[in-house]
C-alpha cells in the first residue's frame, strides 16, 4: 500500500496542473496560480513520502517529471503567452506587424526549456541531494506570481514593469537559461530535521515566511530570486574555500 502513496501525490500534482491550465485559458489567473501552488505542494510530498517509505521507483521518477511538465512547464508558458497577447491586443501601433503578432508564442520557449530541464534531471545522477539549475517548480512559482502581483498590487510603476514585453521576454530568456545551466542550488529536501544539516534551508524558509507575512503576494518573485542568489553565494563560498585548501596543500 505504501508504494502507491507517492504516485497518488504525483497524480494530484498532474490534476492540479490540468485544472490550472483551464483557468489560464479563461483568464482566471488567480485560480490558475492557486492550483499551480497546490500542484507544487503535492510535488514536494510525492518525493518526501517516496524517501520516507523508501519506495522510489523508475516509473515514479518518470511520472513526477510528466506531472511537472504540465504544472511547471505548460501552465507558466501559457501564462506568459496570454500576458504578451494582452499587450499585442492593446498596442494598435504595431497591429499590422506580423512579427509583433507572433511574439506571444515566445512564451512557450519557457515550456520547451522546462521540458529539456526535466529530461536532463531524469538522467542526471548528480541531482539526488541538490539541484543543478533552477528547478521547474521554482520557475513556475515566479511566473504564476506575476499576474497575482498585477491584480493585488496598487503600485503603477511595478505593474508597468511586469506587464512590459521587455520584462516578460527577459523572464523567458533568463529562466530558460537558469533551468538548464550548471548552477548548483540547494534542494528543500529533508532526510533529517537537525539544525546543523539543514541550517541554510531553515534560514531560507524562515525568511520566506517573514516576507510573505509582511509583504504578501508581492514578495513571491523576490523569494525565488533570493533562492537563486543565496544558492549562488553558497556555491561561490564553496569554490573559494576549496581553492584556499588546495593552495594551502601546495604550500
Amino acid at each position: 500500500m505504501k508504494r502507491y502513496i507517492p504516485n497518488l501525490f504525483t497524480f494530484l500534482n498532474m490534476g492540479s496542473g490540468l485544472i490550472a491550465l483551464i483557468f489560464v485559458f479563461q483568464n482566471h489567473f488567480e485560480s490558475a496560480a492557486l492550483f499551480v501552488f497546490l500542484g507544487v505542494f503535492f510535488d514536494f510530498f510525492d518525493g518526501f513520502f517516496a524517501r520516507i517509505f523508501k519506495v522510489q521507483s523508475a516509473i515514479g521518477l518518470q511520472l513526477d517529471s510528466l506531472a511537472d511538465m504540465i504544472t511547471s512547464g505548460v501552465v507558466p508558458g501559457a501564462v506568459v503567452f496570454f500576458m504578451l497577447q494582452m499587450n499585442v491586443n492593446e498596442n494598435l501601433l504595431f497591429a499590422d506587424s506580423r512579427w509583433y503578432n507572433y511574439m506571444p508564442y515566445l512564451g512557450f520557449v519557457l515550456t520547451m526549456a522546462a521540458g529539456y530541464r526535466l529530461a536532463k534531471f531524469n538522467v542526471d545522477t548528480r541531482q539526488s541531494e541538490s539541484f543543478i539549475g533552477v528547478p521547474t517548480p521554482a520557475m513556475s512559482i515566479f511566473v504564476m506570481s506575476l499576474p497575482l502581483v498585477l491584480l493585488q498590487n496598487e503600485s503603477l510603476w511595478l505593474a508597468e514593469i511586469i506587464k512590459s514585453n521587455g520584462f516578460l521576454l527577459s523572464t523567458v530568456v533568463v529562466f530558460s537559461y537558469l533551468m538548464n545551466c550548471e548552477l548548483p542550488l540547494f534542494a528543500l529536501k529533508f532526510k533529517t530535521f537537525d539544525w546543523e544539516t539543514n541550517a541554510v534551508k531553515y534560514v531560507f524558509l524562515g525568511m520566506s515566511l517573514l516576507l510573505l507575512a509582511f509583504f504578501g503576494i508581492i514578495s513571491i518573485p523576490f523569494i525565488i530570486i533570493g533562492y537563486v542568489l543565496l544558492s549562488s553565494t553558497i556555491h561561490l563560498i564553496h569554490i573559494k574555500n576549496n581553492h584556499s585548501k588546495t593552495f594551502e596543500t601546495k604550500i
